[in-house]
């Protein structure tokens, strides 16, 4: 097995998906070298890629359609939370931005991270 050493570039980046690639192939039972060795380099890979590719929160008009997409809600079942039909199709539109009010029940009714809804829309996203 080799040394492990943080991951300091691109190219060590790389190196260490080939090996954890490897590793998950043999399937180590845990508390084995390969079994630790997997477990060790699967942390240093995670610490560099939240260092180095860190991912925005979603538009919040995408974080709600992603949210009605996986639950397979309607217009209707956001009424609650934004108000009468034709405001949530102005919401969904962009053409009327989200209220700290329609944020909360967002947040609480449909588990849509609050830090996505507070982020300003994308126009034309």
């Amino acid at each position: 097995m080799m040394d492990i050493k943080p991951i300091h570039s691109r190219a060590d980046h790389k190196a260490a998906l080939k090996l954890v690639s490897k590793l998950v192939d043999l399937d180590p039972a845990p508390s084995t070298p390969d079994g630790d060795m997997l477990e060790v380099m699967s942390t240093l890979i995670a610490a560099y890629e939240a260092r180095h590719f860190r991912i925005e929160p979603a538009d919040p008009i995408e974080a709600i359609k992603f949210r009605m997409d996986q639950q397979g809600l309607s217009v209707a079942d956001l009424e609650p939370m934004i108000g009468r039909r034709n405001r949530v199709y102005e919401v969904l539109a962009r053409s009327r931005p989200l209220t700290l009010t329609m944020i909360r029940r967002l947040h609480d009714g449909l588990g849509i991270p609050a830090e996505s809804l507070i982020r300003p829309m994308i126009p034309g996203a």
